[in-house]
């Protein structure tokens, strides 16, 4: 008979961590497309300031409203990995426990438990392991994982 596999390991949220996370569970589109709503603020500022009487304030705003979430969209990555740097999260020691059950983590901030059943893929990225479930997506860094957890993962590939 053997055994039910268990896996137990700490890791720090720290910036290296949360870039990882950001590029490996995060796909940006760089078309002019992911810059629709810029531009609509834009240009509804510009049609304000040129066309209408109305306090210039309100067309200022919207163009530099604009002009915010070209920039927001185009530093996607370092505008989040600051937010999260930021958080009460960060520099926090997180426990990672795998188990026939599912994934738990915990922290002094955090604890939460993905159970098997409830996650409908796992895919395999570049340094770890993406886990799609019924609340969203999780990302699982390999950095902190053994050769025997990563094959545990791997055989729940789907």
């Amino acid at each position: 008979m053997t055994n039910p596999f268990s896996y137990f390991t700490t890791f720090v949220l720290d910036k290296a961590h949360f870039n990882e996370c950001f590029s490996n569970s995060v796909v940006i589109d760089g078309s002019w497309f992911a810059y629709r709503k810029a531009i609509v603020f834009a240009l509804i500022g510009i049609v304000l300031l040129l066309f209408t009487e109305l306090n210039a304030y309100v067309g200022y705003f919207l163009v530099a409203l604009g002009c915010l979430e070209a920039l927001g969209h185009k530093y996607q990555q370092p505008w989040w990995v600051t937010r999260q740097m930021l958080s009460r999260a960060a520099g926090s020691e997180v426990t990672l426990t795998l188990d026939e059950a599912g994934i738990h983590t915990h922290s002094f901030y955090l604890d939460s438990a993905i159970l098997w059943q409830d996650i409908k893929e796992v895919k395999r990225t570049k340094d770890g392991f993406l886990l799609v479930h019924l609340k969203g997506q999780s990302y699982v860094s390999g950095n902190c994982l053994s050769e025997q957890a990563e094959a545990f993962l791997a055989s729940k590939l789907g």
